[in-house]
């Protein structure tokens, strides 16, 4: 599904609702309950929202199948059934996902450059904080592939699949916020603007004296970076050294 994004829109929101619609008729000729059945074709639209660069995209592609079963008369279920969509969002996006950055994915090859300006030795510790499906791992990977990967996501099913997607980090469900900084040597954020400047206090607080702040696309506003890199997609890298 690598070309789902390529497409010229609205075709992968299309593309993917009959995807959502092929399953649910699959699955229903298999003799699967009509409540499971829309669960797993409600799932399969979220898998596939993923997939988009755009926030706004995502929710089309998302919540777009359970749409169109409601306004084609939809099928005979329990009472609550229409909440499962809904449930189903919530699981892949936490509220406290829907404040911060829910699903940002970094572009491949968008750090190859980085260890120009910020170089870390072999086993060095660096944490993608809100790593979501593994693509922000992947690059850091590319980028420095003796180092020691970190993830930490804070929706579960994420967490999950991003830990079986890239096997050589250690993937784990948390709270970014929450989470302890201070024993790595790069953290890597694809967060929103205005998040950026309780990032920058938290590495500020957290991190070891020579240790990196890199942010894709968003600046910490007033702070001079220590190098700016071209990344992929027309994403700015922001690289910030801490306490030097």
């Amino acid at each position: 599904m690598s070309f789902l994004p390529r497409l010229p829109w609205p075709l992968p929101a299309l593309l993917s609702w009959s995807l959502c619609w092929l399953a649910l008729s699959l699955l229903l000729r298999a003799g699967l309950h009509t409540t499971h059945a829309l669960t797993a074709a409600t799932l399969l639209g979220v898998l596939l929202s993923m997939l988009s660069q755009s926030w706004w995209r995502r929710v089309i592609i998302g919540l777009g199948f359970p749409v169109s079963l409601l306004l084609a008369g939809g099928l005979a279920l329990p009472a609550g059934g229409w909440l499962l969509p809904l449930a189903l969002l919530l699981l892949i996006y936490p509220l406290n996902a829907w404040r911060d950055a829910p699903l940002f994915p970094t572009p491949g090859h968008a750090l190859n450059e980085l260890p120009t300006v910020a170089p870390l030795e072999p086993g060095a510790k660096v944490l993608d904080a809100g790593c979501g499906l593994g693509q922000g791992l992947e690059a850091l990977r590319q980028a420095y592939p003796l180092a020691e990967l970190h993830g930490l996501e804070s929706s579960r099913p994420l967490a999950w699949l991003c830990a079986r997607r890239c096997p050589w980090a250690r993937v784990q469900r948390g709270d970014i916020w929450q989470a302890d900084w201070s024993a790595f040597k790069l953290i890597y954020l694809f967060q929103r603007p205005e998040t950026m400047p309780r990032a920058y206090e938290k590495a500020k607080t957290e991190l070891q004296a020579g240790a990196w702040l890199v942010s894709l696309e968003f600046e910490v506003p007033g702070e001079r970076p220590s190098a700016t890199l071209e990344g992929a997609a027309g994403k700015r890298v922001w690289v910030y050294r801490l306490g030097v």
